[in-house]
């Protein structure tokens, strides 16, 4: 793997989404944010490994027929009879909860990969897997090896659900954040991890020290804060929204795509600031312009001269 490639680790699941029209309908689509992730890299056209762990039943074979159609390397997956987690999506007008199905599962058993860190440009996590053992002590681990000797990327996508309400909290995600070099969160995953405080505050701090911080906001776009102290703000894409589902985990890949293009320069000037999140929020677009999780593959990145 080329050093412009990413090593997503965490989970592919299966989501349960109410069919329109029908909500006692369950369709069951492939999902799981680094799953997520890795197809919108690989769809890109930035390479991407997806160091997860497929199970033993048809929920694995239709996860792993979209990873490899997408062009994904699953070299590095992991491999159990166990069966897949489930994951209920209940969409809303506040957003969708999940009701996870968890418990012995293959979906956390995640192979560890720390010795593959070097070889790939940035290591991206997040997600349940960040939290939910034995793939948290996993991820720590691999987290904590892309900190230090390479570029660590994290999107915690913080899940409140009951079925997690015995797990670590909000810890793990915090620390993750707190190692990244770079970070994308929600303006509600941000409340969440820092309750009572402002969203904008706790991204002006992550970003000392280097890092790029972004905060989506939905309808209302996206805002950068650089390690320089920038702080630059796009509005979203017009589009009429069929499906809001991975549509942050689209931006993530759009995000990451952007920064591999550009040899993973992360002391960006104000102009390739934009840029980098106008092309992440057209790639999060296509995905709610339709109703998969997939963006569009004929997105080139374009970096200002």
């Amino acid at each position: 793997m080329s050093r412009d490639g990413v090593l997503v680790l965490g989970e592919a699941l299966i989501d349960l989404v109410p069919e329109p029209g029908d909500p006692g309908l369950l369709r069951a689509q492939p999902g799981g944010a680094p799953a997520n992730v890795a197809v919108g890299l690989a769809r890109l056209g930035t390479p991407a490994s997806f160091a997860g762990t497929l199970g033993g039943d048809v929920f694995a074979r239709s996860i792993e027929h979209r990873l490899t159609h997408a062009g994904v390397d699953l070299s590095l997956c992991g491999r159990s009879p166990l069966p897949t987690t489930l994951a209920v999506a209940d969409p809303g007008p506040e957003g969708t909860a999940y009701h996870f199905h968890t418990d012995r599962t293959a979906t956390f058993q995640l192979p560890d990969r720390t010795a593959d860190v070097p070889r790939y440009g940035a290591v991206y996590v997040g997600g349940l897997a960040a939290v939910v053992e034995p793939a948290a002590s996993t991820v720590a681990a691999t987290a904590g090896t892309a900190a230090r000797a390479g570029l660590l990327a994290v999107d915690p996508n913080v899940r409140e659900d009951r079925t997690l309400g015995n797990g670590p909290g909000p810890d793990p995600l915090r620390e993750l954040c707190a190692a990244a070099h770079v970070v994308k969160a929600s303006d509600e995953d941000l409340a969440r991890l820092w309750p009572g405080r402002e969203p904008d505050a706790s991204c002006r701090e992550l970003a000392h020290g280097g890092k790029l911080v972004v905060m989506t906001r939905g309808a209302r776009g996206s805002t950068a804060y650089t390690a320089g102290g920038a702080v630059v703000s796009v509005p979203a894409v017009p589009v009429h929204v069929v499906n809001t589902i991975g549509a942050g985990d689209a931006f993530m890949a759009g995000m990451l795509a952007w920064l591999a293009a550009g040899a993973w320069r992360l002391d960006l000037p104000a102009d390739r600031v934009e840029a980098m999140l106008g092309h992440a929020s057209e790639v999060a677009a296509s995905v709610c312009a339709q109703a998969g999780t997939e963006p569009e593959p004929a997105m080139p990145v374009t970096l200002p001269r």
